[in-house]
């Protein structure tokens, strides 16, 4: 048994593929099947299984378009009920490729149609392949399912699920089995996952929370405080997931390109500008929104699907055309391309400028200034960093026109400087009459 695990770094996301012989099996595969398909023509393998562990809230599966193009078999809980052709996989339910066989156990927690999937070869070697349920340090949290998907599910009733199977599924497995989760440090599935891409199951036993010798009561509490901020999109891919989503590959290629503009009217569609903040403060279309892409750190994917709302029409401004394929990947990740109406390269023409922000005058006078803190609430609620300043999430921006005053400047901050360029774009589209400035990275002079 080969196992390649695959990582795509600004969602955090673990996706496998298994080879057995001249067989192959994918789990929890991102949007672009791909890189899939070059593996399996490299070891001149089939693929003829995709399991899923469950709807996912976070990205774009392929599963569905993986079943089109090679005819493997999908396999899913009965309980996710599934649109798409597929097998029922759950207690008791096992499968067998070449000299590997998978077994499903149901392990409701993060959903309620969650699975683990036992992967066993002939030479005893044993793995996991654990989904959002078990993560290394964690678990996945409870509260993404009482809005979306075919089971919803209260927050307190998947933690109680997932203590009962933190207690009771996984006893029969031996220490040594290991571990593959859907999602490392940096998904929103959880809120204390670790860097390590795997781990094994004595391990976690001996240092992950949840296998602690907590009472229901502690173990409920635990999970569900301070747990990070849902993006609107979350429901949105849950319910895309279920259904299957449409062709990658046809769904980049519908958006029209405007290339080297030097007037464009994009009327009431949200514009947003994928480019750096410097480039973007020099010159960039009127009410737009600063999002940037830059490399795989921007997390870009996790800030337009919290900024702008699903289904939501938007244009997207390029840096070069050479990020064409790249941008459209990362949208297409989260389900978002169709509504994607134009992508945008422009040229030398001069349209709006950001107002220059005199750093050492807010320095000197904080009190003439309204400051904006866009932290997430477990930030803040950890201390401000301006005991004066408002404190409004970014991703509830846009909805709180009201909550700033508009009597002095504004100045909006984060904890280094990339949200608040998204942040500043905003409330500079929500408010007129007044001037909105970025602190940007110059925030860690004042920690």
């Amino acid at each position: 048994m080969i196992i390649k695990q695959f990582k795509d770094e600004p969602l955090a996301h673990y996706s496998y593929a298994i080879i057995s012989k001249d067989k192959m099996a994918l789990v929890d595969p991102s949007r672009d099947a791909r890189p899939y398909y070059e593996l399996a023509e490299a070891h001149n393998a089939k693929i003829v299984a995709v399991f899923e562990t469950h709807p996912h809230a976070d990205f774009v599966s392929s599963h569905l378009q993986i079943h089109k193009e090679t005819g493997a078999h999908i396999y899913a809980s009965k309980l996710v009920g599934a649109s798409y052709p597929h097998q029922t996989f759950d207690d008791g339910d096992s499968f067998k490729m070449s000299n590997v066989t998978f077994e499903a156990i149901n392990t409701p927690g993060h959903s309620p149609d969650s699975i683990t999937i036992i992967a066993k070869d002939d030479n005893e070697k044993q793995v996991m392949f654990s989904g959002d349920t078990l993560f290394i340090g964690d678990v996945g949290r409870p509260d993404l399912r009482e809005k979306a998907g075919n089971m919803k599910a209260k927050r307190e009733d998947l933690a109680k699920s997932m203590y009962n199977t933190m207690k009771t599924k996984f006893t029969h497995l031996p220490n040594s089995t290991i571990i593959y989760p859907a999602h490392g440090a940096g998904s929103l599935c959880g809120k204390n996952l670790s860097n390590d891409a795997s781990s094994t199951l004595g391990r976690e036993r001996e240092e992950n929370w949840a296998f602690k010798n907590l009472t229901e009561e502690q173990f409920v509490e635990h999970i569900l405080k301070d747990q990070p901020f849902v993006p609107s999109y979350f429901g949105f891919n849950v319910d895309i997931n279920k259904e299957g989503a449409d062709n990658y590959e046809l769904g980049i290629a519908k958006p029209t390109l405007h290339f080297q503009m030097d007037e464009l009217d994009t009327g009431e569609t949200l514009v947003v500008d994928v480019r750096n903040e410097k480039d973007f403060k020099r010159n960039h279309l009127a009410k737009s929104f600063n999002i940037m892409a830059e490399s795989d750190d921007d997390k870009f994917e996790t800030w337009l699907g919290a900024i702008v709302k699903p289904e939501e029409p938007f244009c997207v401004v390029l840096n070069s055309i050479k990020d064409r394929e790249t941008i459209l990947n990362r949208i297409a990740k989260i389900g978002y391309e169709k509504q994607l109406k134009k992508l945008i390269t422009l040229n030398e023409t001069a349209f709006t400028k950001s107002e220059a922000f005199n750093l050492e005058d807010f320095k000197k006078n904080r009190n003439q200034y309204t400051i904006v803190d866009i932290r997430n609430k477990s930030e803040t609620d950890e201390g401000k960093i301006f005991d004066d300043a408002i404190a409004i999430p970014l991703n509830q921006l846009r909805d709180s026109k009201n909550d700033i005053p508009t009597n002095k400047p504004i100045v909006v901050h984060c904890a280094g400087g990339y949200r608040s360029a998204a942040g500043s774009s905003i409330v500079s589209k929500l408010i007129n009459g007044v001037s909105v400035y970025d602190l940007s990275d110059a925030v860690k002079q004042f920690n």
